[in-house]
């Protein structure tokens, strides 16, 4: 039987990733991008030739839950985020995109929605290395409040933690990012050096390439279910 997989964030640097990733390998992808995103029609040709097939289902709770319902699918991924210059433009037009409203608000919806289902599927969630509750940054904060409520859950779930994720070929342009994943593998290599090999394999960066083909390989894998994956793990 083909596995069917739903992708939450397909649009994103990472989700597209995992879009080609799911379709090389055979399973059934259904690509989720927010209904009225320019995204729709940027992606939706690039979808179709990998194979995939595009969904606009609204962020309502009782309409992704009807969607997952008429879809079962095996794994849902868990993809979604914003960024502060996204949160800045949405304030600007009267809408709310912090990492309270997204990281953490659609994130919770779906996975209520995939609570639902009567054959619960795994729950692959995008966290970051490091998140805790009660981390002083909004960020960290919402993906370790949706990694409590993964875990107190009863829904299958795969936590992947990985460090920063970059590469040249963004939409958006991020140097301050780059110019700090860089900075950060210089000292962390220089660490490992003087023995610090763990910090070394834990935090530096990693391409959304090599992340996505980790996430793939984990989602259908029964000795990742119900566990966390850290940054070493997903470059395994």
């Amino acid at each position: 039987m083909t596995r069917v997989a739903f992708v939450a964030g397909a649009s994103g640097y990472t989700g597209r990733e995992v879009v080609a990733a799911l379709c090389a390998v055979g399973v059934r992808t259904v690509a989720h991008v927010r209904p009225g995103s320019p995204a729709v029609e940027r992606l939706g040709p690039r979808f179709a030739e990998l194979g995939a097939e595009l969904d606009t289902t609204p962020w309502d709770e009782p309409a992704m839950a009807a969607t997952l319902a008429r879809l079962a699918p095996d794994a849902v991924f868990a993809l979604l985020g914003t960024t502060k210059s996204r949160a800045r433009q949405a304030r600007a037009r009267g809408e709310d995109a912090s990492y309270e409203a997204v990281d953490y608000g659609l994130t919770a919806l779906l996975r209520r929605a995939a609570a639902t289902l009567a054959r619960p599927p795994r729950f692959v969630y995008l966290s970051a290395a490091g998140a805790k509750l009660g981390s002083p940054g909004a960020y960290g904060t919402a993906r370790a409040k949706v990694e409590a409520e993964l875990r107190a859950g009863t829904l299958p779930y795969t936590i992947a933690r990985p460090s920063f994720i970059t590469g040249s070929d963004r939409d958006e342009s991020r140097p301050g990012e780059r110019l700090g994943a860089g900075a950060i593998d210089g000292l962390l290599a220089l660490g490992k050096v003087f023995g610090a090999r763990r910090s070394w394999a834990r935090y530096r960066s990693t391409s959304n390439a090599v992340l996505a083909a980790a996430l793939v390989r984990m989602a259908f894998d029964p000795a990742w279910q119900n566990r966390v994956a850290e940054s070493e793990d997903l470059r395994a």
